[in-house]
């Protein structure tokens, strides 16, 4: 709380020369720091993790006969070889109308002469002996052969839809599929992938791949994810939309794994999700659309799994995801599923100021949050993280670059969620009141400040202490756009003391800091003295906080403006505690010594106080300019203490020594 108030006795052009000298330096960041309007920081919403991997859980609010199918089981007879139709051995009569052309020497053998040697060369010598050894059907022996065939053919050049004999060795990769070993079929999997099928073929092989990742235990399995990658960056949503969605959902299972995770990230996982969702949501027709939605609910929570890891965050921002997950939720904000993935999303990320700049700077995104709320209304994880993230947003400009809210605790997570909206809720407003425009509006709302006294009224300081907090902010931060004159201060005041008396010493900070602004009114001023507030006020000067000092000695400077104020203060024994606190922590705030120097100048109007020697010794050292150099070593550090040391506490310290020097005996 900066001081609001200062005694008659000091020169008012003395006041405006200060003032007048306080051009923008970087004495004005440590002022903002200490500045009375607080943004608020809270616990990030805790997302539990799934408890069984399925396509949609249990939670999902798709109706069940809309879903594809989430389980299923495959055998060879589901695959289909292609060009691998029964010939009917009957030779076709030429066409009669058609003449013959012949072809000269040059042309004969053409495409079948060292391209097909050399083709059936590595056929014969790589190929044809590891599908001799499928014979055996040993699954370790296969689990080698098939790993040694994808080597060769990869090496070759044969992967894709290159080798001749294509279909005969699909026809044997796809009878093994039958022995239903897991390892092996990720292997098989790998390779027909790798093969270049399409349709029914690559519907089924990604099913494959995804009824293997639905077991955990199979993690373990999951090295290389480059084939299901692949299938995502190069496949058309249009053409193969159902192969898309068993895929991406076989990632969603994998990004739950932590080393896995980091696997897939240095894979480029996510620069791959961020392509397939810009085509996803630019899908607009009716059977595609619905599908683009199905597999968006994978890559939204495949990308909340990957929010999780730090190192993640530069490539979130550089593939400019935020800006386009509010894409995502413009298009699809009727789907609660992708609507609750991207809100997690966004509440892990928004934490941390470089991403919460990026969402900000999207176009429309607090018009969008608003939809949301308003149509999802009655789904409380989902108005827990959009109120979470507004917060975030709302406060961005005044938080420290690199700070994060407190990580989430998985023991509070089953409180009640009517709770933890309310204190999301009201953090939102509390951090928008910093910013003048919003500060002045919501001030100026009757109505908004009776709901937040109606909380403080609850008194829920020891269940819900957080709530108390940000209620009491709150009102801190919009009486401070109410001028000296609040409307109906002694109703905040009372209820503030009530909080100011709590055990719980962040309340009673709060609650102090609140006493600041609303000191500024007469009848605030009289509350205090006439309740005895300043039984409680006074004995905080002994904190070794320096913060919790200067709350209260924002309010003791404004009470202390009044002379008739002035002996209920000194009767509780102030000026030897405001002089102990300039002695001990003045050298590290010059602000809070300046604020501390203002309220001594006022209680010592009339006369001389007991113990003034001990002052006056304290400001000759700490006026000593050769020895203020000694406080701060780093040249950065040193060059904002001192300028608060010259602007904040010398011009008040000088004129205060000055005038009790001459007032001694």
């Amino acid at each position: 709380m900066l001081p609001l108030h200062v005694s008659s006795s000091l020169p008012v052009s003395a006041v405006v020369s200060m003032e007048r000298r306080r051009v923008r330096t970087s004495s004005e960041i440590v002022s903002e720091a200490r500045n009375s309007l607080r943004t608020l920081s809270t616990r990030r919403p805790f997302t539990p993790q799934e408890q069984h991997r399925q396509l949609f859980g249990g939670a999902s609010s798709r109706p069940r006969d809309a879903r594809p199918p989430s389980a299923s089981s495959l055998r060879s007879q589901h695959f289909e070889v292609p060009d691998s139709r029964p010939s009917s051995r009957t030779r076709l009569s030429p066409l009669d109308h058609v003449s013959r052309v012949r072809l000269s020497a040059a042309h004969v053998g053409e495409g079948t002469g060292s391209d097909a040697t050399e083709d059936s060369a590595f056929w014969n010598a790589e190929v044809l002996p590891v599908l001799q050894e499928f014979e055996a059907e040993v699954v370790e022996r296969l689990c080698v052969a098939c790993t040694r065939l994808h080597g060769a053919l990869r090496q070759k050049g044969m992967l894709g839809r290159k080798l001749k004999k294509r279909a005969e060795l699909l026809k044997s990769l796809f009878r093994l599929i039958d022995l239903k070993s897991e390892r092996l079929n990720l292997q098989l999997g790998g390779v027909i992938l790798d093969l270049d099928v399409s349709g029914k073929n690559l519907l089924n092989v990604c099913k494959l791949v995804f009824i293997i990742s639905r077991s955990a235990a199979n993690d373990v399995l999951f090295n290389d994810s480059n084939s299901l990658l692949c299938v995502l960056r190069t496949q058309d949503v249009c053409v193969c939309g159902e192969a898309l969605l068993y895929c991406s959902a076989a990632l969603k299972f994998l990004s739950g794994n932590g080393a896995l995770r980091r696997l897939l990230l240095e894979k480029e996982c996510i620069s791959v999700l961020s392509q397939l969702t810009q085509q996803l949501t630019h899908t607009h027709s009716g059977h595609t659309h619905t599908v683009a939605g199905h597999i968006l609910v994978q890559l939204t929570a495949t990308l909340r799994n990957m929010a999780d890891l730090p190192e993640s965050r530069p490539t979130f921002l550089s593939n400019r995801l935020l800006p386009e997950l509010c894409v995502v939720l413009e298009a699809y904000h009727g789907d609660p599923d992708i609507c609750i993935n991207v809100a997690r999303i966004f509440s892990k990320l928004s934490s941390y100021r470089e991403c919460c700049v990026s969402l900000a700077e999207s176009p429309g995104c607090y018009r969008l949050f608003i939809t949301l709320m308003m149509k999802h209304g009655k789904r409380k994880d989902l108005l827990l993280r959009v109120l979470f993230t507004m917060g975030n947003l709302a406060g961005r400009s005044s938080e420290p670059k690199g700070t994060q809210d407190p990580a989430p605790d998985p023991a509070l997570a089953a409180a009640s969620d009517k709770v933890d909206i309310l204190v999301k809720l009201i953090r939102v407003l509390a951090n928008m009141s910093v910013h003048p425009t919003v500060g002045s509006a919501l001030a100026a709302d009757t109505r908004c400040i009776q709901l937040l006294l109606q909380v403080l009224e609850q008194g829920w300081v020891d269940t819900r202490e957080e709530l108390m907090l940000n209620a009491a902010a709150a009102v801190n931060n919009l009486t401070f756009y109410q001028g000296p004159e609040p409307r109906g201060p002694q109703a905040h005041a009372s209820l503030l003391f009530q909080l100011l008396l709590s055990p719980s010493m962040a309340c009673a900070l709060e609650a102090t800091r609140a006493f600041g602004n609303l000191s500024r009114a007469p009848e605030v001023r009289r509350f205090i003295v006439q309740r005895e507030v300043l039984r409680f006020l006074v004995p905080l000067l002994d904190s070794s906080s320096a913060d919790v000092c200067f709350s209260a000695c924002g309010v003791l400077v404004n009470l202390s403006a009044e002379p008739r104020h002035r002996r209920a203060i000194r009767e509780q024994g102030a000026f030897s505690k405001l002089t102990d606190c300039l002695r001990d922590l003045g050298p590290f705030d010059w602000q809070l010594a300046a604020v501390v120097c203002q309220t001594l100048w006022n209680l010592t109007e009339e006369g001389v106080e007991q113990g003034t020697e001990e002052l006056l010794n304290t400001l000759h050292l700490y006026l000593d300019e050769e020895a203020e150099l000694r406080w701060s070593a780093d040249d950065d550090a040193h060059r904002l203490h001192r300028a608060c040391w010259e602007l904040e506490f010398r011009p008040v310290a000088q004129r205060q020594n000055h005038t009790h020097t001459h007032l001694q005996p």
